[in-house]
């Protein structure tokens, strides 16, 4: 290997092998019994928690289809989640018939709503034992079984032209359902509360980029190695 500049390849050497040392750390448990990509995807699930709770409100929303009459017919995937979901929608008022795997369901809207807030605003707040409580199995099953039955709503819905109403189920799924159940059993930190931690980890993640480019860049030009700007041929 030939070596044009010993000063600048050392030092881009040096940087190279120092990249990896701290690389061989954030990949080691150090980080109270977690590695650096752990420790980083965890605080970022705290906050983004911490800065996704809509659920009260999605709940005002919500108010004025109380006394909204909700009848749809819905096909679900298995037998058992068509006895959950008899579970669900009785304990929250509604009638319901079941054929197989089709379920007709007649209602209050705002009210089987209110009772997929609560269970959300509960699963959100990693009280899911509650749900046991409320309907005897378990509370990822719960709010699996609303999603489901909430989506197959939807378009039915939209088909009968009462699009405010199906955006009102879509509402709750995507702004109530959808984070409690992603963001389960995650402890919610807010952002101005690591705020420090935040700049630190954004300042060294530009700063290590850095590092891994000039050791680069050190080391090709110890070899003679670098880029030029081409001629512009000039036609005669």
């Amino acid at each position: 290997m030939l070596i044009r500049n010993a000063k600048t390849f050392n030092t881009g050497l040096v940087l190279a092998i120092s990249f990896v040392g701290v690389l061989l750390l954030i990949f080691s448990p150090v980080f109270g019994g977690k590695n650096g990509l752990e420790y980083s995807d965890d605080l970022f699930n705290k906050l983004s928690k911490g800065s996704s709770y809509f659920i009260s409100t999605v709940a005002e929303h919500n108010k004025k289809f109380v006394g909204t009459q909700l009848t749809v017919s819905v096909k679900l995937d298995k037998p058992e989640t068509v006895e959950k979901a008899q579970k669900l929608l009785i304990a929250a008022g509604a009638l319901v018939g079941a054929k197989d795997t089709e379920l007709k369901i007649n209602g209050d809207l705002g009210k089987i709503l209110l009772a997929v807030l609560k269970d959300s605003d509960d699963m959100y707040k990693n009280e899911g034992s509650s749900l046991v409580s409320r309907y005897g199995f378990s509370e990822t099953d719960v709010m699996t079984v609303w999603w489901n039955v909430l989506k197959l709503t939807v378009k039915p819905l939209q088909k009968d032209k009462k699009i405010e109403d199906a955006n009102m189920i879509m509402e709750v799924l995507q702004k109530a359902v959808e984070p409690a159940f992603n963001y389960y059993k995650i402890p919610a930190e807010s952002v101005a509360s690591k705020a420090g931690t935040m700049t630190g980890l954004l300042v060294f993640y530009v700063m290590y980029t850095m590092w891994w480019g000039y050791a680069i860049f050190y080391m090709f030009d110890g070899l003679g190695l670098s880029m030029k700007k081409a001629k512009v041929k000039k036609e005669v």
